[in-house]
């Protein structure tokens, strides 16, 4: 593990990062879903007014996986992470450079003075559903259900 590193994500990190969005919704069944475009993409995170922050893991001068969040707000508990994906290339697992991403996804929330850190996995991803059992004691929440609408500006 003593090759990775973690750092903070930089706006020159955006192509990569969407090659990787991408192989995440590839892997979750998803591919056509990814819409959004590099531009904005870059914008959203490096703009005037950034909505989301990220780290990435980088092995031999190569970004291999990464951690993206934004800050929510709770009504009942104030000010949290939410992290929106975390995904670590296939042929880069095993090597601890997820808990890694989410230990440093944990500092960071202290650091902000955050009260927690929420996310969302699919009920069918056990790799994943595991992981966050084993090494962080997730909970999982069975009680809502996702809505959405989508809204055309």
């Amino acid at each position: 593990m003593n090759d990775i590193t973690i750092r903070r994500a930089t706006s020159g990190d955006c192509q990569r990062l969407m090659e990787l969005i991408r192989g995440l919704a590839d892997y979750e069944k998803m591919p056509g879903e990814v819409t959004v475009s590099t531009e904005h993409f870059r914008e959203s995170g490096f703009g005037q007014n950034p909505v989301w922050w990220a780290f990435v893991a980088e092995a031999g001068g190569q970004i291999n996986g990464f951690a993206l969040y934004f800050i929510r707000y709770s009504t009942w508990k104030g000010r949290q992470m939410y992290l929106e994906d975390i995904y670590v290339e296939p042929e880069m697992r095993g090597r601890g450079i997820g808990r890694m991403l989410f230990d440093r996804l944990i500092e960071e929330a202290k650091g902000r003075g955050l009260c927690a850190i929420k996310w969302q996995a699919l009920t069918w991803n056990e790799p994943a559903l595991n992981f966050y059992r084993k090494y962080y004691g997730a909970k999982f929440d069975n009680g809502w259900t996702d809505c959405s609408i989508t809204v055309t500006p």
